[in-house]
């Protein structure tokens, strides 16, 4: 064992079990203890977490949204840097995460871990579909559409077939989920399999507001309530199992939720007495602890090191103004939603426990970033990574051991539409008039400059009075592009050139 676990028992540092829990769409202020002033949601089970573990207050997802945001936490590396300089992937997207970048779970892999993914991946696949049916597999069809024998030999002539591309060919050896819930295929996939053909267009209900949002093949008589469920299910008896195995394991679950389809189960439904969103984030509360009761009863919570977050804010469309009018707020104290550059786009819950190294009930206010956990998982796993590896990351073993000195002095989070806002210290600048995203609000004059140690709501534009400071993000921006990495090592490349702001005119 090295220095850096000097005193520790072997069963609490030397190979913890990892587990990270990561929702979807749920905002900062959607957590109780994250938002105790404004927050009407209980949140029970994260907030026990909370107590348990360390609650970080300044953490940040890569993206306003998810695709690009679950690229980072799973390489350490900007997604900016790739060919998905705004948006999501795409319905039958290709893979984003190229064969060759090493994830979380291959360093955990080279180690000896094993490791699984359950739940949502939406970050493309190889998809067996001839170039000469993708128009047919894009098209938009009606909620009430019938499946005709062509699109029944299409489907199964495409869902016969391996499906490339996936989890398992990025470090995971088990993987089980829907790959984007309101997406079809609508079905579950295991390994690189569907979990039988899909036949059938998705039936019309199921296509109601703020339920699933594309049309497409999926199986007969296919529902949306399940699918939560039957993935904390899984996920539970993946933990226990591992419980009788002599490795370690790393489990990363995606959770489908509190993301549309709103798809509450009945037993959640109207728990929270304000919409149907506020039940859903109940209910993903719930499924929470259903996985920490799993571990408990496993025996394994005193040797495994978990971590909870989220992709991106609460996404605006679940009816916002109604929860606000009614005293909660899904931002908490920040300006913004899902998508925006502002801070409620991306600045998100961020919570470890890891029983008997990290204090119990402690918070921390420094700057950190979800690509920050590979670099962590490196210490943790004292498994170097190479120089074009975790390009963006840096380790949060110093914060979680207790020490208050800053791990990183900048970071870059982006809206869907590219829009970069790049901190250093408490200084925010954002390259853009507006949110960057959905969130609409009285537009500015220029690009924005935030002081968030006086101004964590981002109403005082200070661009216009400090120009030295928008210049000198605006160069830092431009450093930290051109390096292509942000950490300490030799330059490397981006895949692609990256897209600049403010675009000139």
């Amino acid at each position: 064992m090295s220095s850096l676990w000097a005193g520790l028992s072997p069963t609490s540092a030397d190979t913890p079990n990892i587990l990270i829990i990561y929702a979807d769409d749920l905002g900062y202020g959607d957590v109780q203890c994250y938002n105790p002033d404004r927050g009407l949601i209980p949140t029970p089970n994260i907030d026990r977490l909370a107590r348990e573990g360390m609650r970080f207050t300044d953490a940040h997802s890569s993206s306003g949204v998810c695709s690009p945001s679950r690229y980072t936490l799973l390489t350490g590396r900007y997604h900016w840097r790739t060919s998905l300089q705004s948006g999501i992937v795409g319905l039958w997207g290709e893979p984003l995460i190229a064969p060759n970048r090493l994830t979380i779970a291959g360093l955990a892999k080279k180690s000896g871990y094993n490791t699984a993914c359950i739940g949502k991946w939406h970050l493309g696949w190889d998809w067996p579909i001839p170039n000469d049916a993708l128009p047919a597999m894009r098209a938009n069809h009606p909620k009430d559409a019938q499946a005709t024998e062509d699109h029944r030999k299409l489907w199964s002539s495409i869902f016969s077939q391996p499906i490339e591309g996936g989890p398992i060919t990025r470090g995971f050896d088990l993987y089980f989920g829907t790959d984007v819930p309101n997406w079809p295929p609508y079905c579950f996939i295991d390994q690189d399999r569907t979990v039988g053909i899909p036949s059938e267009f998705l039936g019309a209900p199921q296509l109601a507001r703020n339920q699933a949002s594309k049309q497409g093949p999926a199986l007969k008589d296919w529902t949306l309530e399940p699918i939560l469920p039957a993935l904390a299910e899984r996920a539970s008896a993946f933990i226990k199992s591992e419980g009788n195995t002599p490795e370690p394991f790393l489990l990363c679950i995606p959770l489908t939720s509190p993301h549309t389809p709103l798809s509450v189960n009945d037993e959640w439904k109207g728990q929270s007495g304000l919409n149907l969103y506020a039940d859903m984030v109940m209910e993903t509360d719930a499924v929470v602890g259903n996985i920490l009761n799993a571990l408990e009863e496993s025996g394994q919570t005193e040797q495994t090191l978990v971590l909870f977050t989220s992709d991106n804010g609460c996404a605006p469309y679940i009816d916002v103004d109604q929860l606000e009018a009614k005293g909660h707020f899904p931002s908490g104290p920040l300006r913004g939603y899902k998508s925006d550059a502002w801070e409620g786009g991306h600045r998100v819950p961020f919570i470890v426990r890891w029983p008997k190294v990290v204090a119990p009930g402690s918070t921390n206010h420094q700057l950190i970033h979800q690509a920050d956990w590979i670099a962590t998982l490196s210490d943790v796993l004292e498994t170097p990574l190479a120089e074009n590896e975790g390009e963006d990351s840096f380790s949060l073993i110093p914060l979680l051991k207790g020490e208050n000195k800053p791990i990183r002095e900048h970071s870059v989070s982006c809206s869907i539409r590219g829009i970069p806002s790049i901190r250093r210290g408490n200084w925010k600048l954002v390259l853009d008039k507006g949110s960057g995203g959905w969130t609409k609000g009285e537009a500015e004059t220029t690009i924005q400059l935030y002081d968030l140690s006086k101004d964590i709501a981002e109403s005082n534009n200070l661009a216009a009075t400090q120009p030295d400071k928008v210049t000198e993000l605006s160069q830092l921006l431009e450093h930290l592009i051109t390096r292509g990495r942000s950490n300490p090592g030799p330059e490397q490349l981006n895949d692609v050139k990256v897209k600049r702001y403010p675009i000139k005119p």
